[in-house]
């Protein structure tokens, strides 16, 4: 298949399009290399995509109508994996008309070439965080999804709410993919297991909310890639579906992981939880399991041991 990925030099993006690569697809990347974190890491992130003679690179940006349009006219994609965006929950909390620039009308020229180009099968981004403090556990899909806690969630939630008026519109695929606190090689340096590891290392104080008592349900990377393939290769109308780890784990337990594995002890300082921030994310993953064949296989006391040893390797240097 001929496939745009945009954020294709992101800690997602980059994984998506080396996996595609691998298994014979032609991969049409797009990124802007925007620095809401440092570009050398963007840059790292795509070195192993540029030697292949199957993987574009094109640096620009998705706000740019014209030339979203222009790629879809030139390339003919056979799907589309829209995983670029402004991402960060506290981050957008003073910058509401960034998110909704970049996360709403980017995703709509996005929406919109496919609609004209009559584009098979679009995927997109979407976050566990449109869920905000619901009080369902797991969440499921059919949640109302009406309380975000912040522009981030809340321009996500807009884009799945814009799907499905074009999917009513137009007959379109689109699915919307929830993610659930992805994290592994090449993760996002803004991140927490990236900044944990690196207070850990410089003896920082690191920041748990209400002890360390938050619960997040870590998501490897490989297990988020095989999802979206799986999404890709399947045109389903318009789907909401959640790809998370279904295993939820306290932070203070994750550091502690980190620990071990680092041979360090964490200075942790206990801070009261931000408005920004939900106390619990808890995939319900019967619905990707059924519907993709989803099944995340990595557990976070494997998937942390990968993420340090590619870290120790790829940043520190360390053979």
């Amino acid at each position: 298949m001929r496939i745009l990925v945009t954020g294709a030099a992101g800690f997602i993006g980059s994984r998506l399009s080396r996996a595609l690569l691998e298994r014979g697809d032609t991969v049409v990347g797009l990124d802007n290399f925007n620095p809401y974190y440092p570009v050398e890491h963007k840059r790292r992130n795509v070195a192993d995509l540029t030697p292949h003679t199957r993987f574009t690179l094109i640096e620009g940006d998705f706000r740019n109508a014209a030339l979203v349009h222009d790629l879809f006219a030139r390339h003919h994609f056979d799907a589309v994996a829209h995983l670029g965006a402004m991402a960060g929950v506290r981050y957008s909390r003073t910058r509401p008309h960034l998110y909704t620039e970049v996360n709403l009308v980017g995703t709509i020229n996005i929406f919109e070439a496919a609609r004209e180009h009559q584009t098979p099968n679009v995927v997109y981004a979407s976050t566990s965080s449109v869920y905000g403090n619901t009080a369902r556990i797991p969440f499921q899909e059919d949640d109302a999804a009406d309380h975000p806690l912040a522009p981030y969630p809340a321009s996500k939630r807009a884009c799945e709410l814009y799907a499905y008026s074009y999917h009513n519109l137009w007959g379109m695929n689109l699915t919307g993919l929830r993610f659930f606190s992805v994290y592994g090689p090449h993760g996002r340096p803004d991140m927490m297991p990236w900044r944990w590891t690196e207070q850990i290392l410089r003896g920082e104080p690191l920041t748990l909310y209400n002890g360390g008592r938050l619960s997040r349900d870590w998501t490897y990377i490989d297990d988020i890639v095989q999802g979206v393939i799986a999404a890709l290769d399947r045109p389903l109308g318009y789907e909401i579906i959640n790809l998370g780890a279904g295993h939820p784990i306290e932070n203070l337990r994750f550091v502690a992981r980190l620990e071990e594995l680092l041979g360090r002890q964490a200075i942790i300082q206990d801070v009261p939880v931000p408005p920004t921030e939900a106390l619990h994310t808890y995939a319900d993953i019967s619905k990707a399991r059924r519907l993709l064949d989803y099944n995340p296989t990595v557990p976070v006391e494997e998937g942390l041991a990968r993420f340090v040893e590619w870290y120790q390797r790829n940043v520190l240097g360390k053979a």
